[in-house]
């Protein structure tokens, strides 16, 4: 406790659970809430789903679930520098992309023109969270809860451990998605913005370390987890080239098109087969709309799963 910033979320002062717990003698609230993500089924089927590059070959290429493990990563590095509470920040981490679906943001797309109120994945991880998972939520802190919900760059999140894990997502995706895609043969770090490479880094590491030691400098023994004005300029300009020359190049994404027709065709099919649904989505239905309680199911999903099920009910099988 001594050893915290008088910035830090101190677990014995959480704002606590929706229904009520008894006391860990080993564990601290927000170590409880670490487990009990890692030790979920939500978790297990992040390693899956779709990072970028859908269903790739390479053993080396990213998955939601490598993606979630490389925030953790970063986001407890920055923490325990600026002496917030580490477990708080990692329990984060590890719950913030699991409301994820099927094919990444391309499955995410679908689902939020199809569904009536949109879909965003943070606000479906809270909802795994807070009620989907085992059919009652895993009853985590409201600052776990609250730092999932507001991971995305627009986010607000109520702690500066919340913060750590907005800034280590999008440090995680842009570089290990350069890291993909060069090693996809797509990008090359001679083609990257000259003034990125020369402020940021040459390599995966060099780049990693400079973001984190920026945040370091500037954050330090401050009421505050930001970036210099100079490193944010640069490193919004090198994740606006991946969305201009990565995100939407069509050799990457060759298979969208075929990913986004299977999600919009299952979504429609539970739609009007609502009874079909496992008995744990089923309950919803009155209190959440069959739309939603649609949209939950295939959420859930992995990659394959969605394949798998697509054939199942819209392959025509051999006759025997």
């Amino acid at each position: 406790m001594k050893t915290l910033s008088p910035f830090a979320q101190k677990s014995s002062q959480t704002r606590g659970r929706e229904r009520p717990l008894s006391p860990c003698p080993v564990r601290t609230e927000f170590v409880r809430d670490r487990d009990r993500i890692i030790h979920c089924k939500s978790f297990r089927r992040l390693k899956h789903k779709t990072q970028v590059f859908l269903s790739p070959v390479g053993d080396h290429y990213r998955t939601r679930l490598t993606h979630t493990l490389e925030v953790s990563q970063i986001a407890r590095t920055i923490s325990r520098a600026l002496r917030l509470n580490e477990d708080l920040t990692e329990a984060i981490a590890m719950g913030h992309d699991l409301g994820h679906t099927p094919f990444g943001h391309s499955g995410e797309k679908v689902l939020n023109d199809l569904v009536p109120g949109g879909f965003e994945h943070n606000v479906q991880s809270l909802r795994i969270v807070e009620k989907l998972e085992n059919g009652v939520g895993l009853n985590l802190t409201y600052e776990v809860r609250d730092g999932i919900l507001n991971h995305k760059k627009s986010g607000h999140p109520c702690t500066l451990e919340g913060a750590v894990v907005s800034l280590a997502d999008r440090i995680a995706y842009v570089n290990h998605d350069i890291d993909d895609a060069i090693r996809a043969g797509l990008l090359t770090n001679e083609i990257l913005p000259k003034s990125c490479i020369e402020k940021i880094g040459r390599t995966h590491g060099e780049r990693i370390n400079a973001l984190i030691m920026d945040i370091l400098s500037v954050s330090f023994g401050r009421n505050y987890v930001r970036m210099s004005e100079e490193m944010m300029t640069e490193f919004d300009k090198l994740r606006d080239y991946l969305f201009e020359n990565l995100y939407h190049d069509p050799r990457a994404k060759a298979e969208e098109g075929k990913a986004e027709g299977v999600v919009e065709t299952l979504y429609k099919h539970y739609l009007k087969n609502i009874d079909g649904l496992p008995e744990d989505f089923k309950k919803y239905i009155d209190e959440d709309g069959r739309e939603r309680v649609a949209a939950d199911y295939i959420a859930c999903m992995t990659d394959r799963y969605a394949v798998r099920d697509y054939e199942r009910l819209f392959v025509p099988k051999d006759w025997n």
